[in-house]
């Protein structure tokens, strides 16, 4: 395991500094600091493109032990800006691993922090929000760390999905699949393309700003709208094209991002919220059934609603409603195939309770391909 490291520090954009020892590179990184509460699936979580312009901080108190391994990464390579963690653990063991956790992250020069008191950090962040903070080497901030922070833009504003998404279509799955979805790559993850997969479907996965007469053209049974980064506001191309295919009745399905893709279409408003929903462990309430799910999810921000409504956009209607906090955590279109969560029921770490969302989907899909 490669574990050369030097004294580092996490500054965050209010001045509270936290001390710790810095593995791999030691160019100064700035990014949003959040904090995920998952206690497993880290090389899932730090390969999620919902993480890109984010240092994450793991609220699990050892990372590492099991290694990594090449079938659970939901992308290509990782994807977090850095990671903050407690300890990280000098060996690992797994039947699947195939190399060490400090090591992939180093190849992608992704920095570790580690021996930082985490805990005190996620209070920290969950009294006075999540903000920017910048990882560097030394005992104390100097001027070239305090300029990098200073630099580094808000998350509010930024259009990051069509920084990961895709440059260009690719397909996923049997070729002579039954029915055909098209999923716009606004930061996709892999689970939902296996998921998709093993319910009898090909997938065609396509840039985040592709139009949407383009994917009327390849005859889909189906549309799907993925997770990603950023602020919703900023991802101004998206809309359009979704009017466009809800006014083919299309069936639209989308989760995290395209859930809230899915509610500006239709007029609602967005806001970011202080410090988010990020871990495998977040209770859901079904509105319908009374129902709770527990479930994984990844989001900065969220559509403005509650159980009553979903102010602006009188066309649609709350489904879920998170558990502690009363956001807004699912919706649907009134009269057309739309429906869409803010949490992700692909899990990948995390539980599988939403699973069914998925067949759900896929029923009306089929009635398209009938």
């Amino acid at each position: 395991m490669s574990t050369s490291s030097t004294p580092g520090f996490l500054l965050l954009e209010d001045g509270t500094l936290f001390r710790g020892r810095l593995i791999g590179t030691v160019a100064p990184t700035v990014a949003e600091v959040v904090f995920t509460t998952g206690m497993t699936g880290y090389q899932e979580t730090f390969s999620d493109p919902s993480f890109d312009g984010q240092i994450v901080v793991m609220t699990s108190p050892m990372i590492g032990n099991y290694g990594i391994n090449g079938d659970d990464p939901e992308s290509a390579k990782p994807q977090v800006a850095g990671i903050v963690i407690r300890e990280l653990s000098s060996t690992y063991s797994n039947w699947r691993a195939t190399g060490d956790l400090a090591g992939w992250l180093g190849a992608a020069q992704v920095p570790i922090l580690a021996d930082v008191d985490t805990r005190a950090l996620t209070r920290h962040l969950r009294t006075a929000g999540s903000m920017r903070g910048v990882i560097a080497a030394g005992a104390a901030p100097d001027k070239d760390a305090n300029a990098s922070l200073a630099a580094c833009p808000s998350m509010e504003g930024l259009d990051l999905a069509s920084r990961v998404s895709t440059k260009a279509p690719y397909t996923w799955g049997d070729a002579k699949a039954p029915h055909h979805i098209v999923a716009y790559d606004f930061g996709i993850k892999r689970n939902i393309l296996r998921l998709f997969e093993d319910h009898d479907c090909r997938i065609t996965v396509v840039p985040s700003d592709m139009p949407a007469a383009q994917v009327l053209a390849m005859q889909p049974h189906g549309v799907f709208l993925s997770n990603g980064p950023g602020d919703p506001a900023a991802v101004t191309y998206a809309p359009g094209n979704i009017r466009v295919l809800a006014a083919a009745r299309m069936p639209i399905f989308g989760i995290c991002l395209g859930h809230q893709l899915i509610g500006v279409t239709f007029g609602a408003r967005t806001v970011k919220m202080p410090y988010g929903h990020r871990g495998g462990n977040h209770p859901v309430r079904d509105i319908e059934t009374g129902r709770i799910l527990i479930t994984s999810q990844n989001h900065g921000f969220a559509v403005e609603g509650n159980e009553q409504g979903i102010p602006g956009a009188p066309e649609l209607v709350a489904t879920h409603i998170n558990c502690n906090d009363g956001s807004l955590e699912g919706l649907r279109h009134r009269t057309l195939p739309i429906f869409a969560v803010q949490f992700h029921p692909e899990a990948a770490p995390g539980p599988h309770d939403a699973r069914p969302l998925f067949p759900q989907y896929l029923r009306t899909v089929a009635e398209r391909s009938a």
